[in-house]
């Protein structure tokens, strides 16, 4: 099945679900997408009908909610768990990382779709999953590779695992995302340039094909495979006559 193909079916189910929601009064919910599946959300619904979440702020993978609050007359939470997966002896536990996390819980018939973001950290790990998943997973897994583990709903994910951004001060000759892009991650321009070209670019959560597109204050701009930033300010030029903005760098 080619990527067009998988595209057209998930902006097919988008609108299906767009309908529903409309029509309904009420939200309908997608399972978790990359961030290029999720931007296909904005060309099956108005801007008013969807909002993105991943579990926490900062989360890669999201799940897409159709449905206006105005229209709807509530609110409500997504349909999101996170699990907490841990050795039972730690002492004896592997070094486990993410994919070895996302292989076992895999391996008990699960589909990558009710899986959002994994954090690892030291020997534990934080899963998001689909609400109506996260009972069989905290039953059924029992091992992460050759390690026994716990695996139990919890509340949050610990302050200290949550992604903080760093203030960063970035000069460049014009306001264009490709020159930020570069300068954050010490990329060529035509590097930088050819992440535009192969649609892993999103501002705002919509796919951003356009090198020379000035960010906004307040944009939040992804880089699939790198991380993402905040656009904060302009902060003017620079003795030497280049323009400098602070960005906000996850």
């Amino acid at each position: 099945m080619s990527a067009m193909t998988e595209n057209d079916q998930t902006l097919k189910r988008f609108k299906e679900l767009s309908i529903r929601a409309e029509r309904s009064g009420s939200f309908v919910y997608t399972s978790f997408h990359s961030p290029s599946g999720a931007a296909l959300a904005y060309q099956a619904a108005a801007e008013t009908q969807i909002k993105l979440f991943g579990g926490m702020d900062g989360c890669e993978r999201v799940v897409v909610r159709f449905g206006d609050p105005e229209q709807t007359g509530y609110e409500e939470d997504f349909p999101i768990a996170i699990l907490n997966i841990k050795a039972k002896q730690e002492k004896f536990a592997e070094e486990l990382g993410h994919r070895d996390y996302l292989g076992a819980i895999m391996n008990l018939g699960l589909e990558r779709d009710v899986l959002g973001d994994i954090i690892v950290a030291d020997k534990t790990a934080y899963v998001f999953v689909l609400e109506e998943m996260a009972d069989y997973i905290a039953a059924n897994l029992e091992k992460v590779r050759h390690t026994p583990v716990k695996c139990q709903r919890c509340d949050t994910v610990p302050d200290v695992l949550r992604r903080e951004p760093e203030e960063v001060v970035v000069t460049m000759n014009s306001l264009r995302l490709d020159s930020i892009i570069a300068r954050l991650w010490h990329l060529s321009r035509g590097d930088s340039k050819d992440l535009f070209v192969t649609d892993k670019v999103f501002r705002n959560g919509r796919t951003c094909t356009s090198p020379e597109a000035s960010p906004q204050e307040g944009d939040t701009i992804t880089v699939r495979g790198f991380g993402r930033f905040d656009f904060v300010q302009i902060n003017g030029e620079t003795k030497k006559g280049k323009l400098s903005v602070t960005v906000k760098k996850y």
